[in-house]
């Protein structure tokens, strides 16, 4: 669709390197700065969709940034501006290569690895007797290796993950308390607008400086899944599916049309009137998460807004 942004191709000056993910386009400069491009590519099973949603970037971007000012106190991070609505400006890091991901309910991939029988997930018990969506006692931490871009990201135990060398312990003990420190305030800042944050991940980097900061998204429908607050206990002792704010729809559609981004599947078309009600399930994600209207942004030429709104922010830095 024409008003969205699903690739660029900028070259700023002083630019050293472009990498581009899943979701978003990360151009380094000199001086350790970085520019991340929020695109509205989705993502779903790993596999990037061959149509964007409108203003799925700008959401997530304004998510993450204001989520990340909401927790600088706590845990520090990598971002120093946001000169557009679909960008983040901040610190080159080196990335760890794990996500954390933690998970204060079983839901999602825990409940359907739960579903298969398996009571240990990353090394983490699942106790006996729970049902879908059910509250862990205390928030288990089941990390993942991060994939890169049409990869799978595969679950991975702390012990694998000192073994292997990926982390060592010193730093991962540091990245353990900041995912715990983040879920908190996460919880409850979701709990401020009726919401129970489900479960996350977090992913962290270490500057030239060696300090251990915040990277990438946070608290987002893509990183993140919420339940509505009002009705959660009801629906869980009838059984009923919990009312949620996620991605996870998406899932359950391309579920529904036999996709699960798995060898030989096609992914099925989505339409434009879909791919409108994919760009509203997003608005309202924005607006519930974050307690207040979605303004947007001007998308009669997001190519050009977002590259002379960068340029002008690297101009009085330079």
């Amino acid at each position: 669709m024409s008003n969205t942004i699903m690739d660029t191709n900028f070259h700023f000056a002083g630019q050293k390197a472009v990498y581009k993910g899943k979701v978003r386009e990360v151009y380094t400069l000199e001086n350790d700065i970085l520019v991340m491009v929020a695109t509205d590519r989705l993502s779903a099973f790993d596999v990037v969709m061959p149509k964007g949603i409108p203003y799925k970037g700008q959401i997530l971007n304004q998510i993450a940034t204001k989520m990340m000012q909401a927790t600088e106190d706590i845990v520090p991070n990598w971002l120093l501006t946001t000169p557009d609505a679909n960008v983040a400006v901040g610190k080159a890091c080196e990335p760890f290569k794990i996500e954390m991901v933690i998970r204060g309910y079983m839901s999602g991939h825990a409940a359907r690895e739960y579903k298969l029988g398996k009571r240990i997930l990353c090394g983490e018990a699942m106790p006996e007797g729970m049902k879908e969506n059910d509250k862990f006692s205390t928030p288990i931490i089941t990390p993942a290796t991060k994939a890169e871009k049409g990869d799978h990201d595969e679950d991975i135990s702390k012990a694998d993950i000192l073994k292997k060398g990926i982390v060592s312990k010193k730093d991962y003990e540091v990245l353990e308390k900041y995912t715990h420190a983040l879920f908190q305030r996460g919880t409850e800042l979701a709990a401020k607008r009726g919401l129970i944050l489900v479960d996350t991940k977090y992913e962290f980097g270490k500057t030239k400086d060696g300090e251990i900061v915040l990277i990438d998204e946070i608290h987002t429908p893509d990183s993140s899944r919420y339940f509505y607050t009002d009705g959660y206990e009801e629906r869980q002792a009838k059984g009923e599916a919990q009312k949620q704010l996620s991605k996870e729809f998406v899932r359950q559609w391309l579920i529904s049309n036999d996709f699960q981004g798995l060898e030989g599947q096609t992914v099925p078309e989505m339409n434009d009137e879909y791919i409108n009600s994919v760009s509203e399930r997003y608005i309202e994600l924005y607006e519930s998460i974050m307690g207040e209207a979605f303004v947007k942004a001007d998308v009669s030429n997001i190519q050009e807004r977002i590259g002379q709104n960068i340029s002008n922010y690297l101009n009085t830095i330079s």
